[in-house]
């Protein structure tokens, strides 16, 4: 009963995430939907899958979301899709089927019991794959947190170098029509 209801909230949170107006409410939809999902897999008894699901998903990625909103704004681009229709459609044709085939019993393998040993044994021998895939997820999305801060231009190319620059302009500017109203007066004097 309670697995039913954490696939129904699952579900409920990710059409929500697609539902949402504002780019910043469909981000945080779906870090419920995969924090959600990280209680279904400790559930199910997979809890490093729960802790990678939970701090790389409804943590890391929603950071990176979030901060990539903040930053490029929620003004979305008119233009053709980036994927083609067919693209994106063979992709989820494929997810489908192979999440039918890893749905069904598969014969002749034997349930899988705990893993006996220390916890060292257990997070890099049994589950190493696992803690290497969430490190270079980790690694990955602090890269690309970096890219998002890195500037985009030389110095004196920013906003503030530019607004000084204009400001300088316009100063000299003036500073020219001021003089080029006082030397006629001064030729009439002379």
């Amino acid at each position: 009963m309670l697995m039913a209801a954490l696939v129904v909230v699952t579900v409920a949170f990710a059409a929500q995430a697609l539902r949402a107006r504002r780019l910043l409410y469909s981000a945080l939809w779906l870090a419920g939907a995969s924090a959600v999902l990280a209680t279904a897999l400790y559930q199910l008894g997979a809890p490093m899958v729960a802790v990678i699901e939970l701090s790389v998903g409804a943590g890391l990625v929603t950071v990176l979301f979030v901060f990539a909103i903040n930053v490029a704004g929620e003004e979305g681009t008119v233009g053709p899709p980036v994927v083609p229709v067919w693209a994106g459609g063979t992709a989820v044709l494929v997810a489908l089927v192979l999440l039918g085939a890893l749905a069904l019993p598969m014969p002749g393998a034997a349930a899988i019991g705990a893993v006996e040993g220390t916890f060292a044994q257990t997070l890099w021998e049994a589950r190493g794959l696992d803690v290497l895939v969430q490190i270079v997820l980790i690694f990955a999305g602090v890269l690309g947190l970096l890219g998002l801060l890195a500037e985009t231009g030389a110095p004196l190319d920013q906003p503030v170098a530019r607004a000084v620059a204009a400001e300088r302009q316009r100063g000299l500017q003036a500073l020219e029509r001021t003089a080029a109203e006082v030397k006629p007066r001064e030729e009439v004097h002379v």
